[in-house]
């Protein structure tokens, strides 16, 4: 399996090297020349364990690894730093699967790719033989940042520097970025939003002089961001695992079809549903689900995509984007792998903000449905849940569940049902608690951000029963480490000074 640049016909390279570059040297993002088909029978997948079923998944999209590499890099990531021999339980609640996407070192779905992406990488360095250190340099919405600064840390041979939207990120997600170990990390809050911060970093991706500065010193670029493609593979497991585990549990028949609701904002974690389909997953609908900065519910609904759109700030922050980077790989598939034509909706994007495909292309989405829902609205659905079953979902949940509900109140569609739960609820849990006790925050009384965030996770932990994570209850007494900040059109000189280029 090699892989190619969306937006060239620059010559396919190894699984390794794409991992290694992170993004195309053209800009764009590397997908595989062809989509592997399942590589068991639906009833060898339901007698598999997590490690195994990754292993599986996995060798055909990443052939130059050798079966004992990719063990090793599995087992090396799926170990006792979640705190689930499962690695990912599915919960039912009413007539939907969560699939529970958070029991990671850092309490949110990112856990699931950026555990293993590091051992990918190392591996990846050993095959190059360049000899060069690896600087991951990542953008974040507040998730990844943590997830790829925990997978980093300490790593031979690597750096990581991650900027993240100063005022964009929770209290939690923010303590979790700038308390963060390790003598090869670095930490940056931007004055800007999340576009600005992946703006910056492909920027800098780009930056040829910069470039040529990292190469007289030994150092080359690569990102931990979903453009990865090392990130995309291991995404795509946890769907084909989670239908297995349906069937294995009697829940669904060999060959059922399931809908999949994913809150996204990247599109990272969709299209790895949608790679799962078109290796021959059965997915009846895949339900995009978008929080008030719904670009890509207008996306599916008209056909244009456009950025051009006031920026909200949210309580589900990690989806509060307007460029959605991932979109590229689909669009590419939708222009029947034309690299030209791909190149022009991304020139057109950055030039005029916007894009539309046409009919011929859209009607390829059939297996795609748009929703959103308000804060409001996915406020509601925590405290709904909550209150009927005892069941707790975070902000970013509460908006797949919300956009579910209400496109089956208006489908009458009853196909069984998963549902993306990508994050501790206690990493909101602010937020969540203005939704189930309305009136708990006057209790808040002029008390600082960050201690009335970990207040709020006491009493969180108080009204439903459940336990404060340790990757919460540790940021309480750590130090911070991290204090380092930029205007957006710093972002390079700030790297320059990091790296002391």
């Amino acid at each position: 399996m090699r892989y190619k640049s969306t937006r060239s016909d620059r010559q396919a390279i190894p699984a390794s090297q794409a991992i290694l570059e992170g993004i195309a040297p053209d800009g764009g993002l590397f997908v595989p020349e062809s989509i592997p088909p399942l590589p068991c029978s639906p009833e060898e997948l339901a007698a598999m364990d997590y490690r195994q079923t990754a292993l599986a998944i996995m060798q055909p999209y990443l052939t130059d690894f050798t079966k004992e590499e990719l063990e090793a890099c599995i087992e090396g990531a799926y170990d006792a730093k979640f705190d689930t021999e499962e690695i990912v339980p599915l919960a039912k609640v009413e007539d939907a699967y969560y699939l529970e996407l958070f029991h990671g070192p850092t309490i949110a779905f990112k856990d699931m790719a950026l555990s293993i992406l590091p051992h990918l990488m190392t591996a990846a360095m050993k095959k190059s033989g360049t000899g060069k250190e690896t600087v991951i340099l990542t953008a974040t919405s507040g998730d990844t940042g943590k997830a790829a600064l925990e997978g980093f840390a300490g790593v031979p041979g690597t750096r990581i520097i991650v900027f993240y939207p100063k005022d964009g990120v929770s209290a939690i997600q923010r303590q979790q970025m700038v308390t963060q170990q390790g003598d090869n990390t670095w930490v940056v809050g931007v004055d800007g939003n999340f576009d600005d911060c992946q703006s910056g970093v492909k920027a800098n991706f780009a930056d040829r002089e910069l470039g040529q500065k990292m190469e007289g010193a030994g150092l080359s670029f690569s990102s931990a961001n979903s453009i990865n493609i090392g990130r995309l593979v291991p995404q795509i497991v946890y769907y084909v695992y989670a239908y297995a585990r349906l069937l294995r549990e009697g829940e669904i028949e060999k060959g059922e079809a399931v809908n999949i609701v994913v809150p996204t904002g990247n599109f990272g974690n969709i299209l790895a549903a949608y790679y799962a389909s078109r290796m021959g997953l059965p997915v009846h609908r895949l339900l995009c689900a978008s929080n008030e900065n719904k670009v890509l519910y207008d996306f599916f609904a008209t056909g244009a995509y456009d950025r051009r759109r006031p920026f909200i700030l949210t309580d589900s922050p990690s989806m509060d984007i307007l460029v959605s980077s991932n979109l590229e790989r689909l669009i590419y598939e939708l222009t029947g792998c034309d690299p030209d034509q791909t190149s022009l909706f991304m020139q057109e994007l950055g030039r005029d903000g916007n894009y539309r495909i046409d009919d011929a292309m859209r009607k390829k989405l059939e297996i795609f449905r748009g929703g959103f829902a308000s804060q409001q609205e996915s406020r509601q659905e925590i405290e709904r849940v909550f209150q009927d079953c005892g069941y707790v979902m975070d902000t970013h949940t509460a908006v797949a569940s919300a956009v579910y509900r209400a496109y089956r109140l208006e489908t009458g569609d009853r196909t069984k049902t998963l549902i993306a739960s990508t994050a501790s609820p206690y990493k909101f849990a602010p937020s969540i608690l203005q939704a189930i006790e309305p009136g708990w925050e006057r209790e808040k009384d002029g008390m600082e951000e960050l201690a009335w965030a970990f207040a709020c996770t006491e009493e969180l932990s108080r009204l439903s029963g459940t336990e404060i994570p340790e990757a919460v209850r540790k940021l309480k007494t750590a130090p911070v480490r991290h204090k380092l900040f930029c205007e957006t059109g710093e972002m390079r000189q700030t790297v320059e000074e990091i790296l002391k280029l």
